[in-house]
């Protein structure tokens, strides 16, 4: 198997680090060959482009320029992270007034990108690269008993990739049924959470999650995998307050899919950093052992 640069981007070392510990744990279980990027820088998300938009194509260009050849593909977990770094090689690639403006900013640090480079998702590595059948193989827990809610958020799908229909990706149901769960068909799964809403128009976000936890409650969900630290912690930590505007009472679990995945592989769910979340999963884990 190829070797992967891998991009944890800014969250995935600050308030999601649980998905940075369980996303190394299954690609150290399934022999991914990976090493973090080194020197990386914060990608600017979706919030550099409304302040400049040749910096949010600078800063994540300068990731792609630290990626590629003997380093190997940039391997990223974050959706915001997926999106920018996509935006800036797309730019690059075509060729045009920005692909410019790009490499010569790159020339005055020193930096060039690697014409082969190519961006994935966590995602698209183990559905495509690794296999579900292999992932299939490996496993040694079946979480069936367990109804798990596919979401994505509204960034996985909506960059230009070959394969993923951007109003109803697929990639997560294939993975999770693999684990023997049972998959909900959630159409909330594209819906947008809000992300950095809830620091300037909180009750509108708090609206957009409601509409979410709505669902899963609806579908009677023992947890909400997701993609993207950002949605995990709007759906997680929040979900106080939107018990609190909404008049609810939901306590779903929000898990990561590497930790879901982990679980199925036999990892220990510490060591996945189940728990850590500030909805409690004691059920999710109670209903996980039973079948386990």
């Amino acid at each position: 198997m190829k070797h992967y640069a891998y991009y944890p981007g800014c969250s995935l070392h600050a308030t999601a680090a649980d998905y940075d510990v369980s996303a190394r744990a299954v690609m150290n279980h399934l022999d991914i060959s990976y090493s973090e990027l080194d020197d990386w820088n914060c990608c600017g998300a979706t919030a550099l482009a409304s302040d400049s938009y040749l910096f949010s194509l600078l800063a994540p260009a300068r990731n792609l320029a630290l990626a590629g050849g003997d380093k190997g593909d940039m391997v990223v977990a974050c959706n915001a992270c997926y999106v920018a770094e996509k935006r800036a090689l797309k730019a690059f690639k075509e060729g045009g007034e920005w692909s410019k403006r790009i490499t010569e900013g790159l020339l005055r640090i020193d930096k060039e990108i690697d014409d082969d480079v190519e961006v994935l998702h966590l995602l698209q590595v183990l559905v495509n690269e690794v296999g579900l059948e292999e992932i299939e193989n490996r496993a040694v827990c079946n979480l069936e008993g367990l109804k798990l809610a596919p979401y994505y958020g509204c960034q996985y799908s909506r960059p230009e990739t070959e394969g993923i229909h951007p109003e109803s990706p697929m990639d997560l149901e294939r993975l999770l049924e693999v684990t023997g769960a049972e998959v909900l068909d959630f159409n909330k799964k594209t819906r947008c959470c809000g992300s950095s809403l809830m620091s300037t128009k909180e009750e509108h976000a708090l609206r957009l999650c409601g509409e979410i936890l709505k669902e899963a409650d609806y579908m009677h969900a023992d947890a909400i995998v997701v993609t993207c630290p950002l949605c995990q912690l709007n759906l997680d930590a929040f979900q106080p307050r939107v018990n609190g505007l909404l008049g609810t009472d939901y306590r779903i679990p929000v898990l990561f899919f590497t930790q879901v995945v982990g679980l199925a592989l036999g990892l220990d769910p510490k060591a996945l950093g189940i728990g850590k979340q500030l909805t409690s999963c004691s059920g999710f884990l109670e209903k996980y052992r039973k079948g386990a």
